[in-house]
């Protein structure tokens, strides 16, 4: 199957082009470079197996886009702008690349007659993640108020009688409800991608990551993830800072486990019936909290213990963690690399591409 992959120079979709290549399928790669997320673009071309080209467009370019689809029986689309970025003023940007893009890319399939999509969703399309009250049950969790976190109460309350919620593993039935500008852009990557099916006979897998780490992920950056945020500050010798008190849970998923899901969608892709839109959650399906990664990439390189600074983020959420359940049964998927493995790993990688 010869395959487009958009964003294929990142972080997640080199890893995806090689798994695809593992996997006996072709390869068309797609990135624009931006600087802000490869300052090196040299080490971003190295990232792609030979047999591979790049070219260098973007995704908002209707002509670039159709060029890139001919011949291709597929798509995996990764191009995106990721984090919550800086403040307000990155909203243009988020929504141009990632909504703007989409929308681009999907008019062009159409005109193509593709109609199978690998789409990279995230997590953050729900907010807060699953939680049960003691007394009332499941209750979806109020957005933090920011006289509670400058208080250093982390913890979100039951809306209705107020005591403490317990956090769960949420599953793709869960309402969406973005709550930042990142979140928001992805949840309408969905619902573009979704509208595309129906309005076409389309076949969408968009797979909802959770927080991937591992090899060749980007640093120093104002996109860079929290794992990459902690080994830069290891690496200069710094404890990490971590936010709010570290209890914050998380599912880690290593990003070659990622890569294997897009695979596996890909084939769910061959086979599920036109006009299908599916999410599924990608991710480890075992909890961690912020901290504990923090002392984990800590412990791995005998850096410095980190430090917890009581600081946040109005946008960020306290718990959100995978049920993989779906992934699993119905694509056959099971990740491969566990935490501790990951982790070590990833603490002494020397992959990541520089500032």
């Amino acid at each position: 199957m010869r395959v487009l992959v958009t964003g294929a120079a990142g972080f997640i979709g080199s890893h995806i082009v090689t798994a695809l290549i593992a996997a006996g399928h072709e390869v068309v790669a797609l990135d624009v470079l931006l600087p802000a997320v490869h300052p090196d673009p040299a080490a971003a071309r190295a990232r792609l197996p030979a047999p591979v080209r790049l070219t260098e467009a973007d995704v908002r370019d209707p002509a670039a886009v159709a060029e890139a689809l001919t011949g291709v029986d597929a798509v995996c689309h990764q191009a995106a702008m990721v984090g919550l970025g800086v403040d307000l003023d990155d909203a243009p940007l988020y929504a141009g690349c990632n909504d703007l893009g989409t929308a681009v890319l999907l008019a062009q399939m159409a005109r193509a007659g593709i109609r199978r999509l690998v789409l990279a969703s995230s997590m953050v399309v729900y907010g807060e993640g699953r939680y049960d009250c003691p007394q009332h049950g499941p209750t979806a969790a109020a957005p933090r108020q920011e006289s509670d976190l400058a208080a250093g109460r982390f913890e979100p309350g039951c809306p209705r009688c107020g005591d403490g919620l317990v956090p769960g593993l949420v599953e793709e039935t869960a309402g969406i409800d973005p709550r930042n500008v990142y979140a928001a852009t992805k949840a309408a990557q969905e619902f573009l991608a979704s509208a595309w099916a129906r309005a076409c006979g389309g076949r969408v897998a968009a797979l909802r990551y959770h927080n991937v780490y591992g090899p060749r992920m980007p640093r120093d950056t104002p996109y860079a993830g929290v794992a990459a945020i902690f080994r830069s500050a290891l690496a200069a010798g710094r404890a990490p800072l971590v936010f709010e008190d570290g209890g914050q849970r998380r599912d880690f998923v290593h990003v070659r486990d990622i890569a294997t899901a897009n695979v596996a969608a890909l084939e769910w892709t061959s086979a599920a019936p036109a006009g299908t839109f599916r999410a599924f959650n990608a991710g480890s399906g075992t909890p961690h909290t912020v901290g504990e990664l923090a002392a984990g990439l800590a412990a791995a390189v005998g850096g410095p213990a980190p430090r917890h600074t009581g600081q946040y983020r109005l946008g960020d959420v306290r718990h959100v963690t995978a049920s993989n359940q779906r992934l699993r049964e119905e694509l056959g998927w099971a990740p491969a690399v566990g935490f501790a493995e990951g982790l070590k790993e990833f603490a002494n990688d020397s992959s990541q591409e520089p500032r």
